[in-house]
């Protein structure tokens, strides 16, 4: 791989991770129809790892907040037992102090399918034709979430059942074409809550996706791996995904999905055009 084709997925890694529109799909598909050499789900993995560093700068300052709200508590429980204060702190404040449990809960679902799928999200779900359905068919259930939710909730709505099931939409971006930011904000939003408190969850959310994910392929790297391509992609990655969540983030507190659902299925339409002649 060169140095250019490398910036490339980064880029496509950093615009994808955060905009509902699959960067995973981008990364399977790009380097078919360029005729690049696909390096496999490890390196695509890896890249993830520039917009990993993208969202723990972006959200530091939130990040604070959530290890210090989870954490503090444990420590001046004032008799209570540890399972006291964390249902405590989940039911009465999740957005300071249950937000890191409510995160690790809704992590657990994608964990547990990312072990078990791994085969498939390698090989069969790379497919260009399932690419494109997922790109199409999941724009239509975004787009209801989208117009016809209330959007009237906000992070001190959090509940436990709530982080479970925005956590199982996000075992569906296994399958790219899907996206994991579209699928955890479409959760969300078919929830109650409003598209920047959504937006935040989500982003959160990748935080321990992408770290664990990255982690475990990791391993699997050697030293000759780490090569210059390697690393302009990430931080190709990087620059880009800083830039994308903070204009997605203004973008949502005025506009909706519609544009990048427009560019999802149109995506998905030329992939099935071209897959088929």
């Amino acid at each position: 791989m060169t140095n250019f084709q490398s910036v490339i997925l980064g880029i496509l890694q950093g615009l994808g991770e955060f905009l509902p529109i699959s960067s995973s799909a981008h990364l399977a598909l790009v380097p078919s129809f360029l005729g690049w050499e696909y390096q496999g789900l490890a390196y695509d993995v890896m890249l993830h790892g520039g917009t990993l560093l993208a969202v723990l700068l972006y959200f530091a300052r939130d990040w604070y907040e959530i290890l210090r709200g989870a954490f503090i508590p444990l420590f001046r429980r004032e008799g209570k037992s540890v399972f006291q204060v964390l249902k405590e702190n989940i039911t009465e404040k999740p957005d300071t102090a249950g937000m890191l449990w409510l995160l690790v809960i809704a992590t657990i679902p994608a964990g547990v399918f990312g072990v078990l799928l791994d085969d498939l999200a390698e090989n069969a779900f790379r497919d260009p034709r399932w690419i494109a359905a997922n790109l199409v068919v999941f724009s239509v259930f975004i787009f209801l979430a989208d117009r016809k939710a209330a959007q009237t909730r906000d992070e001190r709505g959090l509940t436990l059942k709530h982080a479970l099931l925005i956590g199982l939409a996000q075992c569906l971006a296994l399958m790219p074409g899907a996206s994991r930011s579209g699928m955890t904000i479409m959760a969300a939003l078919f929830l109650g809550y409003t598209r920047p408190s959504a937006a935040r969850f989500s982003f959160l959310l990748s935080t321990p996706v992408i770290g664990g994910a990255a982690l475990l392929k990791a391993m699997k790297f050697s030293v000759a791996d780490i090569n210059m391509p390697f690393i302009l992609g990430i931080a190709a990655s990087f620059i880009t995904g800083l830039a994308v969540i903070s204009f997605f983030m203004k973008w949502l507190k005025k506009h909706g999905l519609m544009p990048f659902l427009i560019y999802r299925v149109v995506l998905g339409l030329t992939i099935l055009a071209t897959a088929l002649r």
